[in-house]
C-alpha cells in the first residue's frame, strides 16, 4: 500500500506519499481500506518529532479515518466485509489501509457523506469523553470552549449546545460569527480579558465547565472564569507545560481540574477507547443522524499532497476540519 511517510522530522515537506508494506490485522482487529483522514494538531506535533506514538501503535501519522471494512481479524463480531465504518487511531490513519481494534470502530453516522466521517472520531470521543464523561456537563449550565473555531471547538460548541448548555467560546474576531452559526451564544475575542468579558455575559456567575487546549499559558485565567463548582478540562499543552496553581481558588469555589489525552490510552477497561467509542456512538451519533451536530470541514486535500493541508494548519485560520482523501486509479 501507499502511506505518508517522514523522511526526517521537521516542516510539511518531510512527508512523502511512499510504499509501505500492507497491514494485517491481528486477533480482535479489522483491516479498513481507508476513503479519508483527517488531520488533527497532534498530527502536526509528532511531524516536528514533539509527539511521538504509544508504545506498539503505528509510526504514520493520523488518529482517525474513515471507510470500508476490507478484513476482519479473528474473534471479531459484530462487523463484515464492506461495512462503511469510521474509526478512532493510535496512528496510520495516513494511509490505504490501517489496522484497528474492534472497539475503536463506528458505523458511518446516518446522513454524513463518508469522506466527512473521517474528521468525527478523534474530535467527537476527544470532546465527548471530556465535557461529558469527566466534566459531566448538564442543560442549563454555561461551558466555554477555549479556539471555537478549531476542529474540537466547533465540534464542542454544537455538542454542548444539543445537551442545552448555555455555549461560550474563544475566537479572533473575523471567526466570530462561524461560532455563532455552530451555536455560540457568547463569543469573546481572545485577545481580550477573557474571564472578564465572560462574566459581564454571565451575570459574574462564569463557566460551569471549561475546555481548554492552551494548558498552562491559560491556567490562571481559567481558574477565574470558572464558576463555584466549576470543571477545567485540559486537553492540549500549546501554551506550555507547566504554571502554578493557587490552591486558594480552587478551594474557594470547590473547583476540579482535570488533565487528560486520548490516545495512549488502553483499547479496552472502564476508561479505555472502546468505553469512549461506545459512549459516543450511543449518545453523540443519534444528534449527528437527526442534524443537532453535523461535521465541520474547512478543505478536502488528496493524501498524496498532505504537506499541503499541514501548510494550511500551520499558517492559521482554519475553521474545522481538513479532510485527506485516498487517491483513486
Amino acid at each position: 500500500m501507499y502511506a505518508i511517510t517522514l523522511r526526517e522530522f521537521g516542516g510539511p515537506d518531510v512527508m512523502e506519499w511512499a510504499e509501505v508494506p500492507d497491514p494485517v490485522p491481528g486477533p480482535g482487529e479489522v483491516l479498513v481500506d481507508v476513503v479519508a483522514s483527517s488531520v488533527n494538531r497532534a498530527d502536526t506535533m509528532q511531524r516536528q518529532g514533539q509527539y511521538p506514538p504509544p508504545r506498539g501503535a503505528s509510526d504514520i501519522l493520523g488518529l482517525d479515518c474513515a471507510g470500508r471494512i476490507a478484513e476482519l481479524g479473528e474473534g471479531v463480531t459484530g462487523w463484515s466485509v464492506g461495512d462503511e465504518v469510521c474509526a478512532l487511531l493510535a496512528g496510520g490513519g495516513y494511509a490505504q489501509k490501517v489496522a484497528v481494534p474492534a472497539p475503536q470502530v463506528l458505523p458511518a453516522p446516518a446522513g454524513v457523506d463518508l469522506v466527512a466521517a473521517a474528521g468525527l472520531p478523534e474530535v467527537a470521543c476527544t470532546v465527548w469523553s471530556n465535557i461529558v464523561a469527566a466534566g459531566r456537563l448538564a442543560a442549563g449550565e454555561t461551558f466555554l470552549v477555549q479556539g471555537g473555531t478549531s476542529g474540537i471547538g466547533t465540534h464542542a460548541i454544537q455538542l454542548a449546545k444539543a445537551l442545552g448548555a448555555r455555549v461560550a467560546a474563544t475566537a479572533a474576531p473575523q471567526r466570530a460569527d462561524r461560532c455563532r452559526e455552530l451555536g455560540a451564544d457568547i463569543v469573546i475575542d481572545y485577545h481580550d480579558d477573557v474571564p472578564t468579558e465572560l462574566k459581564k455575559a454571565t451575570d459574574g456567575h462564569g463557566a460551569d465547565v471549561i475546555l481548554d487546549n492552551m494548558g498552562a499559558k491559560s491556567l490562571a485565567a481559567n481558574l477565574d472564569a470558572l464558576a463555584v463548582d466549576g470543571r477545567l478540562l485540559i486537553i492540549g499543552m500549546q501554551g506550555g507545560r507547566k504554571a502554578e496553581i493557587d490552591l486558594n481558588t480552587l478551594i474557594s469555589k470547590r473547583a476540579s481540574v482535570t488533565a487528560m489525552g486520548l490516545r495512549g490510552r488502553p483499547v479496552d477497561g472502564p476508561h479505555g477507547k472502546g468505553a469512549v467509542v461506545a459512549g459516543v456512538r450511543a449518545q453523540v451519533w443519534p444528534m449527528l443522524a437527526d442534524g443537532r451536530v453535523r461535521p465541520v470541514v474547512h478543505a478536502t486535500v488528496p493524501m498524496d499532497r498532505a504537506a499541503e493541508a499541514h501548510r494550511m494548519i500551520d499558517e492559521g485560520g482554519v475553521v474545522g476540519k481538513i479532510l485527506l482523501e485516498v487517491p483513486t486509479g
